[in-house]
């Protein structure tokens, strides 16, 4: 029998959005840094995007694929419920394509030994692990963990109580991550004591017995008391004659106070690791529950509690595991800004988006109580925070193209030279980097190919002034991407056989059939999805996109 790869379907699974790469642009009004260093480690390069996630993660692509060590999501539950900052019901096949597509940008933007973090309920958790095993791959995915969000059964509920939600781990590659592990706890080390004052330190008791008959590991143990005991009965000795002997000869046999109880192996803190492995359950009282999440936002918002905060001990202990001091960790759906604030606590540098207007009313002024060092609750005790730092707040620049009065599409007239500089950088895979020498340089895929960006029309004088300039130097010899409006005196045909350092394209014609112009939100909320509109044709003497040469 062939083997069949089972997917999930969904309706619209086939329908994928193009998405604007948008440029950023940061507002220096509402970036925030701390007035003095407190540390040589502080990290000011943080980011806060407030704008459409989804377009977020594709604006940050270019500059940030494989790099993103951790990436945390709390995403909207679809359960059919009103939150106060979240429209939290969205019809199931929709929500499962807007999170692939989200999914899809996470993958690329993690690095190879990276990992995805996923929070989410009984209502969506089982469909949107298929979803990641289909995006990530199936050998990728690496647990489900339990988190008891509660520490009360809730008298009201029609059947069982919740009492837990969900976080899917996924992995880039299970060949290459990296997860740490946990140090031992007190209670955990507490087990260890020294009954019999042991030059080799405390000890605890471990089992000689094991489940199964091996007859070579049947055999008497004479105690020190005289008595002689056997394995019990279905079990044998983890160890052979000479082995029992030798462990007894090394006092690493114990037989009890008073030399007559069954022997034991002594297992030496010594020896054995500082560390343990996080386990797959995690309760309330060693990473918190909602009720301390809701007391944590009530102690920096007062009234203007946010309506799903997550508690910091939850992202820290996620952090701890996924993350080390200066990696980097992204959360896209970033709601009262928990997943920042612990990162930089815990010093990791931090990208978040957020689209609703919490963003300006819970996340700015909560990092900026973080870095004056103003936020003494969650985990700011446990990783000693005194301050420090910063971030820089961006917004999603607005759409690249716009529609004129004739339905036609033109450089929207909102961006400045700079601006569509950098915009068609990010269009065709170069990097904004403008010289502060060679004017035509705007930017730079290699060290020898380049960009130059221009609303004007070029004249053929101009285009080969160009050339001979980008090919001036026979042993360097460059190439330049021309983005202009239009150009005249030749065809297209002749600009190439002319001007070989040359790549001639015009705008927007270049880019108009690349994405989905003017739209602004991807949000997880079926009232914000708009409707579908027709394609209008514009006249053929109307296409400013016809022809070769002005």
């Amino acid at each position: 029998m062939s083997k069949q790869k089972l997917e999930l379907t969904w309706i619209g699974k086939d329908q994928r959005p193009r998405l604007e790469p948008r440029i950023l642009l940061e507002d220096p009004k509402r970036s925030y840094h701390a007035k003095q260093r407190v540390t040589d480690n502080d990290f000011f390069g943080n980011r806060l995007i407030k704008g459409d996630n989804l377009l977020a993660l594709k604006a940050l692509e270019a500059e940030f694929a494989g790099k993103v060590k951790c990436v945390f999501i709390d995403p909207p539950y679809n359960t059919g419920s009103a939150f106060t900052h979240y429209d939290d019901g969205l019809e199931h096949s929709i929500w499962l394509g807007l999170m692939r597509d989200r999914l899809e940008i996470i993958r690329r933007l993690l690095s190879d030994d990276g990992s995805l973090w996923i929070t989410i309920d009984d209502n969506e958790a089982h469909y949107l692990k298929v979803v990641c095993d289909e995006v990530f791959g199936r050998a990728n995915f690496l647990t489900t963990v339990i988190w008891e969000k509660k520490y009360a059964p809730k008298a009201d509920s029609k059947f069982l109580s919740s009492s837990h939600d969900f976080v899917l781990v996924c992995a880039k590659n299970m060949d290459r991550l990296q997860l740490n592990r946990l140090q031992k706890t007190e209670k955990q080390t507490s087990r260890y004591t020294n009954r019999d004052n042991d030059s080799r330190g405390p000890w605890k008791a471990g089992d000689t017995l094991r489940n199964e008959v091996r007859d070579y590991a049947v055999f008497p143990v004479k105690l020190p008391s005289g008595r002689e005991v056997f394995p019990s009965a279905g079990t044998s000795w983890r160890y052979t004659k000479e082995k029992f002997a030798d462990l007894i000869a090394d006092n690493r046999i114990w037989f009890g106070v008073d030399g007559d109880g069954r022997p034991a192996i002594k297992r030496f803190i010594s020896e054995v690791t500082e560390t343990i492995p996080a386990t797959t359950v995690w309760r309330y009282d060693d990473v918190g529950h909602n009720d301390e999440a809701k007391k944590e936002s009530k102690a920096l918002f007062g009234d203007g509690v946010f309506g799903t905060p997550k508690p910091e001990r939850l992202m820290a202990k996620i952090l701890e595991l996924a993350t080390n001091p200066g990696d980097l960790v992204l959360d896209s759906f970033a709601g009262s800004g928990t997943t920042g604030a612990v990162a930089h606590k815990m010093g990791r540098r931090w990208i978040m988006v957020e689209l609703g207007e919490h963003c300006h009313t819970h996340i700015v002024p909560r990092l900026q109580k973080v870095i004056d060092g103003q936020d003494p609750g969650g985990v700011t005790q446990a990783t000693g925070w005194q301050g420090g730092g910063g971030f820089r707040y961006y917004e999603l620049a607005p759409t690249l193209l716009a529609t004129d009065r004739w339905g036609n599409l033109v450089i929207n007239p909102q961006y400045d030279a700079a601006m569509l500089a950098a915009a068609m950088c990010k269009l065709e895979g170069f990097s904004y980097a403008p010289s502060e020498v060679l004017w035509w340089q705007q930017g730079h895929s290699s060290e020898r190919d380049f960009i130059y960006v221009t609303t004007q029309t070029l004249s053929s004088q101009q285009l080969a002034s160009l050339n001979d300039e980008v090919g001036a130097d026979p042993n360097n010899p460059r190439s330049l991407l021309v983005c202009c409006g239009a150009y005249r005196g030749v065809t297209a045909a002749q600009a190439a056989e002319r001007w070989p350092n040359l790549t001639i394209k015009k705008i927007p014609k270049m880019v108009k059939d690349r994405c989905e112009w003017g739209h602004d939100d991807y949000s997880l909320n079926v009232a914000n999805l708009p409707m579908a509109q027709k394609k209008v044709e514009a006249p053929a003497q109307n296409d400013l996109f016809d022809g070769d040469a002005a």
